[in-house]
């Protein structure tokens, strides 16, 4: 009796690197049985599923949450930081809008500051020196207040809101031609910029939170867009706006 199949087929182009000092290439798989509702991470689950059965080594990839929620599963399909989707991560892509027989390309997260340290996965302990720099309040404050107690105008309260949606995946890094981390930096700095628990430590930490990424060397952000673009967050570029008049008061009156 033949074979059937209740998928689709999908050519996948994978970037292999066995470390991150090592040289990589690409390497060509096909995964059977797809169907539309399976998410991306899936289907790499299915093709490492067969490559174990091989005996030849799966391919490494970042997941968590698996819910569009922490950001870990980055990867760059179809030369683009998290897919060809809107306002989602990597885990989050269906492959209904994939052709049988389709090749797709997949890569790790492109970007001097993010090492490869296996396959598709890539070193983003930057985004936490630079989170460690200034990206909290350190005052103590004792039990959480009323939510009332402190009265905060609705579009701050909203726009730090969004702001502190970033969940730091590095899509932003990785979709930027200059590899700039400013659309993260900025979403920090602007979350706490626009709260009145932000304000004692206002100026040293944007400060010290640019300063950080320079010396993590990101380059510096020129206006592309990308960034906002591919976000799975939606995060306004608005917000790189606020970073450099932070940084300029910090520069003019002092960071302390």
């Amino acid at each position: 009796m033949a074979e059937t199949t209740s998928g689709k087929s999908i050519h996948l182009r994978i970037w292999r690197q066995k470390r991150g000092e090592q040289k990589g290439r690409f390497e060509n798989y096909t995964v059977k049985n797809v169907l539309d509702e399976m998410s991306f991470l899936e289907v790499l689950d299915l093709l490492n599923e067969d490559l174990a059965r091989q005996g030849q080594e799966p391919v490494e990839f970042d997941s968590d949450c698996r819910e569009g929620i922490c950001g870990t599963c980055g990867l760059v399909i179809k030369g683009v930081a998290h897919g060809p989707g809107s306002g989602c991560t990597t885990c989050e892509i269906r492959m209904r809008p994939f052709r049988d027989g389709e090749t797709v390309t997949v890569e790790p997260f492109r970007a001097g500051p993010f090492p490869v340290i296996k396959d598709l996965v890539v070193d983003r302990t930057p985004f936490d020196r630079i989170q460690q720099a200034g990206g909290f309040v350190a005052a103590n404050v004792g039990s959480a207040p009323d939510g009332n107690a402190v009265p905060i105008p609705k579009e701050d309260a909203d726009k730090a809101m969004d702001a502190a949606s970033c969940i730091g995946c590095g899509a932003c890094v990785a979709a930027c031609p200059n590899g700039s981390a400013s659309l993260f930096v900025s979403a920090k700095i602007a979350q706490l910029a626009r709260l009145p628990q932000g304000e004692p430590e206002r100026k040293r930490r944007a400060w010290a939170m640019v300063n950080q990424m320079d010396a993590e060397g990101f380059g510096d952000c020129s206006n592309h867009g990308e960034c906002e673009a591919v976000c799975p967050k939606a995060i306004s570029i608005e917000n790189i706006a606020v970073m450099r008049r932070e940084y300029l008061k910090a520069f003019i009156g002092g960071s302390d």
